[in-house]
């Protein structure tokens, strides 16, 4: 083969690289997987925080176990602790509200893209409770200065029982600050998501799901970006 022909060549082979990969980008699949609770090493994506932290005694776990049914692979999450509305005695701290758990997780690298999604789909199973699904965003909204996360939140309820799957438009979650939601009119970037959590509290939720200190335990099997049109 001549040089110039390998030029030529090796030319043609770049731009069919470059079609291909543009066209992916253009048309991203329709759904994709953001956390997949098969696998031990999920759990080291996630960090757990609860109001023992402030003095309060409620308690958290997650782990991934191999017995649990009706999900698509033989594992899934486990998100279960106790909420308590007590605090222990000579706590330093003065905090309004006790009684919640949640796990957060980790920031990604750098951030996920998903501008090209609406709807976040989750496949749990419950225990009748409430539960708030926090998407964290680069910040953008606040003031100059402040090194916070904007966070955007949903209630997820999980009636007691069977598998669902939950869908939730992503211009379904509100902006809060500090778990109350910001009388504003302002709309998420998705294209700069930099993590996510799952959380509840002893009181509040939407009506007719089970309220009060006790146990609780929420099943994850995944959660995924999805486009609905």
């Amino acid at each position: 083969m001549s040089r110039l022909r390998a030029l030529w060549q090796a030319s043609v082979n770049a731009t069919k690289r470059a079609v291909v990969w543009n066209s992916e980008d253009l048309f991203p699949p329709s759904e994709r997987y953001i956390f997949n609770f098969n696998s031990k090493d999920e759990v080291k994506k996630w960090h757990l925080y609860s109001d023992s932290e402030y003095g309060g005694l409620s308690s958290a776990s997650l782990e991934i176990t191999d017995s649990v049914s009706g999900g698509d692979t033989s594992s899934a999450g486990v998100f279960s602790g106790n909420l308590s509305l007590d605090m222990s005695e000579g706590s330093p701290w003065r905090i309004r509200r006790s009684g919640f758990c949640g796990m957060r997780s980790k920031k990604f690298d750098g951030y996920i893209d998903l501008d090209s999604y609406d709807t976040i789909a989750m496949k749990l199973r419950g225990d009748g409770r409430t539960y708030i699904s926090t998407i964290y965003t680069e910040n953008w909204v606040n003031s100059p200065g402040q090194e916070e996360d904007n966070s955007w939140q949903a209630f997820v309820y999980v009636p007691q029982g069977s598998w669902r799957i939950l869908k939730i438009p992503l211009d379904s979650y509100l902006p809060t600050w500090k778990g109350n939601v910001i009388e504003a009119n302002m709309e998420m970037n998705p294209s700069r998501v930099v993590g996510m959590s799952l959380s509840l509290n002893a009181e509040g939720g939407v009506p007719g799901a089970k309220t009060g200190p006790g146990d609780f335990r929420l099943d994850v099997d995944w959660i995924k970006a999805m486009r609905s049109l």
